[in-house]
């Protein structure tokens, strides 16, 4: 009984238009209808028309108030937008879901760990929400030990200049980098923070170093691009790596402070020619984006 009697409940309700909830948001995000109405391509009346019927006909509450030239939201509108955005989210899963029944199963990834912080964490987030059913593995491995493997779907990879194999994602140089008020540079023998043996931007560093006469230590060594920087950022050493892994606590150094310049290398992606498929097609799809950004 209790359950029919939900049921009935529920059916009691206005229905809500997924539409009127897309122009709703549209003019949370824009602070105004004549914005919103180039969002969702409808014109300001129309989109009066769309917000006085939510208004009115459906939750019958105030959702707008003037704020100046725009408009913000009521107490009432702050409580639909979350679940608007909830409603729309999965909305968008259950089409992506019924019109792509292939996009459902599992895509293995290799990456270095470099790579795991910078970029991937924008490019599963933008994934995960087109494709919430699609399983995703990430394994975290040096460049080298990734191009052995042989049951990974996608890898990236690093690579020197003219030994590039598969999609080059993007080219960037090797710099040095240390902490920004610390100058572990101006130590002799010079300390360093690499990565361990397997690395091939550990060798360019210490060749260049050589070439240069300049007296040196590998001070620390990790395999993980965090153990890195906490010693870099400590002003302990100076690294060596890819410009994009800069961060906001670090600085880079190079001839002014007497070091020699690096090479540029290259990040690409390697597909895994034995097993392809839609969803592996579709990842590779959103790592290239990611890697442009």
């Amino acid at each position: 009984m209790q359950c029919i009697w939900e049921i009935d409940e529920l059916a009691s309700y206005p229905s809500i238009d997924s539409e009127l909830l897309r122009t709703f948001v549209a003019i949370a995000d824009e602070g105004g209808f004549t914005r919103a109405g180039e969002v969702v391509n409808r014109t300001q009346s129309a989109v009066s028309m769309q917000m006085k019927r939510l208004e009115d006909d459906v939750v019958q509450r105030p959702l707008f108030q003037k704020d100046g030239r725009s408009v913000s939201l009521t107490a009432e509108g702050q409580v639909l937008l979350g679940y608007a955005r909830r409603i729309l989210k999965l909305h968008g899963e259950v089409f992506n879901t019924l019109r792509e029944p292939h996009m459902v199963g599992t895509v293995k990834i290799g990456s270095p760990d470099d790579y795991v912080m910078r970029f991937l964490p924008g490019i599963l987030q933008r994934f995960a929400q087109a494709y919430p059913l699609i399983q995703v593995e990430v394994h975290c491995e040096p460049s080298k030990q990734l191009l052995q493997r042989q049951d990974l779907d996608l890898s990236i990879v690093t690579r020197e200049p003219g030994t590039e194999i598969g999609q080059i994602l993007r080219q960037e140089r090797f710099v040095w980098m240390e902490a920004a008020g610390f100058c572990p540079h101006e130590q002799t023998p010079l300390p360093l923070a690499m990565f361990n043996t397997d690395c091939f931007c550990r060798v360019w560093a210490c060749n260049a170093l050589d070439a240069n006469e300049r007296e040196y230590r590998v001070a620390y060594t990790s395999g993980s691009l965090a153990a890195i920087h906490a010693v870099v950022s400590a002003g302990l050493a100076i690294t060596a790596q890819l410009e994009s892994l800069l961060t906001s606590d670090l600085r880079i150094i190079g001839a002014a402070e007497g070091l020699p310049l690096l090479p540029s290398a290259s990040i690409v992606l390697l597909r895994n020619p034995n097993n392809p498929s839609p969803i592996t097609e579709c990842m590779a799809e959103y790592i290239t984006e990611g890697f442009k950004l």
